[in-house]
This record gives C-alpha cells, structure tokens and sequence, in this order.
C-alpha cells in the first residue's frame, strides 16, 4: 500500500541518514548502541536511530540522558560534578512546564535563549555565573545529529505523532511532516496546516525547542517557525550550484526495498525534494539558523 510511511517519510529518512535495511520480520529490534558525536558520513550528516530505541518516554519532549552527556562534554564546569547538570534539566523543564500559560511563542524565545549558550549558572569559582553551552557552535563535530521517525509525544489526553524529528544533541529541533504522494487533493498545505493547526495546538510542549518545521508530500517543499501563518511558509532553494542529493545512497530506495514503490510520485519532483531536503537539513544549516 503507498502510505506516508512507505513513501515520502522513508525517503526523507534515507535522504538524511543513507539508506536504512528494511526491519526483518519476526525478529525484535536490537537496542541502538550510544550514537556518538559526529556528523555521519551518510546521507545529509545524521545518523538514524528507531523510536523504540531513544531511552524517552512518550511524555517527555526532549532525549534528556543525550541532554546531560552533552552538558557533561560540552561544559568543564559540570565535567567536574556531572550532578550539576540535572539543575540545568530543572531549568529547562520549566521552560515547558510554562507553554500552557505564557504561550508557545514566549517559550519557544525563552528556550532558544539556552540553545544559543545565552544563559549562565552559577558553577564558576565562589559560585561565579559561566555560561552554559547546550549545543557546540564552533566545532560541529561535538554535537550528536540524530533523526526518528514516529515521535510519540503525550500531554495530558493529547497524543500525537511526528513523522520525521531532528534531533540536536536530545533537543527535537526540526520536525517534517509527510504526506502521501498519491492523492492528488493532498499536498504540502496539508501537512503545514497539521502542524500549524493541530499539533502546535494540542502539544505546544513539543514545539517549545523547535527552530522550525517542514512540510512536502513529495511534490513541493515549504518550512516555516513556530506559529507561523501558513501562507508564509516558504520553498528552501540550494544556494550551493550545483548541489544535488546522492542517489548512490538510494539504489535500494529505488528498487523498492527501503520503500515499496515511487512509481506514482514524479521522478523529477522528487529529484528536487531530495536536494532541498539535503540543503537545508544539514547539520550546519540547521544549526545556523538557530544561531
């Protein structure tokens, strides 16, 4: 059956991370080894990990035991008592605890303030104030990039479940929601409107660390920032002549096995989908609009 799964969400994930194997049937998932840092050296520079793998739970928004071996690397201020960085988890807790009543935009500033090593604790000599790095901006390499597929995110009665996270040292900071190729009545709208409409709604909490969001059902390509009118969302374009994805990467892709058939989705639609998924999620893309 074409499903957004077999399609449009395999592709982006094999886009980003190099072709994946198909699951064997029958046989449990292996539990993921701890990914270390690193941009990989497949696909757009992630490495994949299968949501039953992330040590989380459905309520939680962040990966929080990546969080504290990021702090515990990044910062020799916690280096030397790890416990240290459980105050910061506490900090950044609150953020999210905080979305209900002063609203997604205000959490979502607050939030990016820590992602962009704007804050500081008190963890210096006679309690002087350091700041705190969260995500490494000078070298790349000391960050961990990981992507999933079907984020559970529970709050409260509200459950829902993102197709496709980017995750930056534990922090979800891209979320893409695909659609299926084969409606004609479907497109990128859809999922931009889902996203605008439904989950920044329903779990506010997800998108407190969100930088932004992207939208395509195969055919056209549109991203945009937390509560972002859709009708502004807009295409990303390579900038980079000559950029193109690595198909070499997709030979099973093509032949079916890491999804079962693109027959129905224009080939030279997909071609660019491709390149302008693997230009703006790079790594150093993503984490420079942060920035």
């Amino acid at each position: 059956m074409f499903t957004e799964q077999s399609t449009v969400e395999n592709y982006i994930r094999d886009i980003l991370c190099g072709a994946q194997p198909a699951p064997r049937l029958g046989i449990a998932e292996e539990p993921t080894p701890y990914l270390t840092p690193g941009r990989g050296t497949r696909g757009a520079g992630w490495q994949y990990v299968p949501p039953a793998a992330l040590p989380r739970q459905p309520t939680d928004v962040f990966v929080e035991p990546y969080i504290r071996e990021a702090l515990i690397r990044l910062n020799p201020s916690i280096a030397v008592q790890p416990d240290r960085a459980d105050e910061v988890l506490h900090k950044l807790r609150a953020i999210l605890l905080s979305v209900r009543g002063e609203g997604l935009i205000r959490a979502n500033e607050r939030l990016t303030g820590w992602l962009r090593n704007e804050q500081s604790m008190p963890f210096g000599h006679n309690h002087e104030h350091v700041t705190i790095r969260l995500i490494d901006y000078d070298d790349l390499d000391q960050n961990q990039y990981l992507v999933t597929t079907q984020y559970t995110f529970r709050a409260g009665a509200a459950e829902r479940r993102a197709d496709v996270v980017l995750l930056v040292n534990g922090f979800p900071l891209v979320i893409v929601e695909a659609k299926t190729p084969v409606r004609q009545a479907v497109s990128w709208f859809d999922g931009a409107k889902q996203v605008h409409n439904d989950y920044e709604r329903f779990v506010p909490e997800l998108f407190a660390p969100n930088v932004f969001s992207v939208a395509t059902e195969g055919k056209e390509l549109r991203y945009g920032a937390v509560r972002m009118p859709i009708e502004l969302w807009g295409p990303w374009r390579p900038e980079e002549k000559g950029e193109t994805a690595d198909f070499a990467d997709f030979a099973d892709f093509e032949e079916g096995k890491s999804v079962q058939s693109v027959s129905s989705v224009d080939a030279s639609s997909l071609k660019t989908i491709g390149e302008q998924l693997r230009s703006l999620l790079r790594p150093e893309v993503v984490l420079d609009i942060l920035a």
